[in-house]
């Protein structure tokens, strides 16, 4: 009975053994489930590179914004009591005619199915701005549509970086820049509430606050400036001043 027990002792370790040099092995040979694998999983072979399920949800997220933002940005026009909220609108409806454009050329190009209707959320708050009157109504619509575009800002900076498909990677840098003027545009009214943008998005993250730590009072040291060697002949993307209108011209 001992040497039973001791052979299959042995046994044991052998097998245990084997499966822990095998276990590398198998863990990068089968994938499935991996992020790797969910990408080639939901994506699909194009002309133009191949088009993911984010590169899918970016179209139909930028057709969406244009059924809702461009309405809204009509009324803001028509209602508006302040010539900044009128602007604002004003670049919400043109902006929005020219991206929506782009987006349904891309998508017939790749055969993706576009909404023809707002979200219930996006119909949602263009009810709520119908309902308000007067400052009331100008302080919803620059917060309601500054909110929605810095969220679609990060999901634009997302599939710019990672698509693999040349229409999307364009539609992406098209959809950055009239994002950022919309932005631009919204915040130049000065009814932007700043504060609560900051706390929502702090209540919807669980990571723990990273960075320099806090200032003490004291001045810190002069950072060492960085300086370009020898000719340079493009300009700096941003200058000093207040914040303007995004220039939006492209092909």
């Amino acid at each position: 009975m001992r040497r039973i027990n001791g052979t299959a002792l042995i046994i044991a370790a052998l097998v245990a053994t084997v499966l822990a040099l095998a276990f590398p092995v198998w863990k990068y040979a089968d994938r499935s489930g991996t992020g790797e694998a969910n990408l080639a999983a939901s994506s699909v072979s194009t002309q133009w590179g191949p088009l993911s399920a984010t590169d899918r949800d970016f179209l139909v997220k930028v057709r969406l914004a244009g059924l809702w933002e461009l309405p809204a940005g009509q009324q803001a026009m028509e209602r508006a009591p302040t010539q900044a909220i009128k602007d604002a609108g004003d670049h919400l409806v043109v902006g929005h005619s020219d991206l929506d454009q782009r987006a349904r050329d891309v998508a017939a190009k790749l055969g993706v199915e576009l909404p023809n209707q707002p979200t219930e959320q996006q119909q949602g708050w263009l009810r709520e701005l119908s309902a308000a009157q007067g400052e009331e109504y100008e302080r919803k619509f620059a917060n309601i549509l500054r909110d929605s575009h810095g969220k679609v800002f990060g999901l634009i900076a997302k599939v710019r970086h990672t698509t693999r498909n040349t229409l999307i990677r364009q539609l992406a840098s098209d959809a950055n820049q009239t994002v950022l003027d919309h932005i631009t545009m919204l915040e130049a009214t000065g009814m932007v509430d700043f504060d609560t943008i900051a706390n929502d998005a702090a209540g919807r993250s669980t990571a723990s606050p990273s960075g320099p730590p806090a200032p003490n009072g004291n001045l810190p040291p002069a950072p060492t400036p960085v300086v370009p060697q020898g000719q340079v002949t493009s300009e700096p993307s941003t200058r000093p001043g207040p914040p303007t209108a995004i220039n939006t011209s492209r092909p």
